[in-house]
């Protein structure tokens, strides 16, 4: 008997959490279809305009550009800190690593607008010393996003290094490698998952990051979200619920990708697996 197999009750109260937690997102679907000028349910006039003017308007155009720019930038720089950094603790093995950690993940115990003073100071004063890395900039605006996208990375690399077993370290250092040669080609190939995973967070913390980028930007950075936060506050520009539905979108065709490609892996591995044990 499996005793990991669940019933029929406990499906069906995940099915129901699961379609509540869903449903918000779900109504923004009809709303962005409607026709009026501010944001409120079809009726039966379905239109596409709001569809029109997103695609049309130049604005949200730089500023979904702005917003892949810098999540690109800042999963790039925060991955190579995260590993980098997780890397050094995993081979350091003192009590210093756990005050190290410490420090590491103080901004996530941190308020975000608490951060978000600090970040907006620092960046006044980096701009004065150098101006295009300064407040109002992209590079900034990275800067900062990197700052609070790294704790995230750390803890993720943390988890991956402690599945892996020490002894595979210490079986290639016996046998001639150096530490380069142990970190490249022993220990990262197992990290694999873990280092994507890092990336994918970091991109995705800092594509909806809002909070710190209203503090660290004026006119010539405006990114997906804070225009968004802008639309809903100032005019509630229907074409918000427009672009959340594209949102939506995107990130279903990446999960469907993600889950067809595990089902391609799981089927051939078994293909595999049946083909190894069938007699010669």
């Amino acid at each position: 008997m499996n005793t990991h197999r669940t019933g029929l009750s406990t499906r069906l109260l995940a099915t129901v959490a699961m379609a509540f937690m869903l449903f918000p997102l779900l109504t923004v679907i009809p709303v962005s279809f409607t026709s009026k000028r501010y944001l409120s349910m079809p009726n039966g006039n379905w239109s596409l305009r709001h569809y029109e003017a997103l695609l049309g308007n130049p604005d949200w155009m730089a500023s979904i550009l702005q917003s892949l720019t810098i999540a690109f930038a800042t999963s790039l720089i925060a991955t190579t800190l995260a590993v980098s950094f997780s890397l050094g603790i995993w081979y350091l093995r003192s009590r210093l690593a756990t005050l190290l950690i410490g420090l590491v993940l103080l901004p996530m115990a941190i308020p975000p607008v608490i951060s978000a003073l600090v970040l907006y100071f620092m960046e006044t004063n980096l701009g004065r010393v150098l101006p295009g890395f300064g407040y109002d900039t992209i590079p900034g605006v990275v800067i900062a996003h990197v700052v609070m996208v790294v704790p995230y990375g750390v803890v993720t690399m943390l988890v991956a290094l402690s599945q892996i077993d020490r002894r595979i370290e210490l079986a290639s250092r016996n046998l001639g490698a150096s530490l380069m040669q142990t970190t490249f080609l022993v220990v990262m190939p197992n990290l694999k998952l873990g280092i994507a995973s890092t990336a994918l967070l970091s991109f995705a913390l800092s594509w909806e990051e809002v909070a710190v980028t209203l503090f660290i930007t004026s006119v010539d950075v405006n990114t997906l979200p804070r225009r968004i936060w802008g639309g809903l506050r100032d005019n509630v520009d229907p074409s918000v619920a427009a672009i959340s539905v594209l949102l939506i979108g995107v990130t279903l065709l990446v999960l469907c990708t993600r889950l067809l490609f595990q089902y391609l892996a799981a089927r051939k591995a078994r293909q595999t697996g049946e083909t190894a044990a069938a007699p010669a």
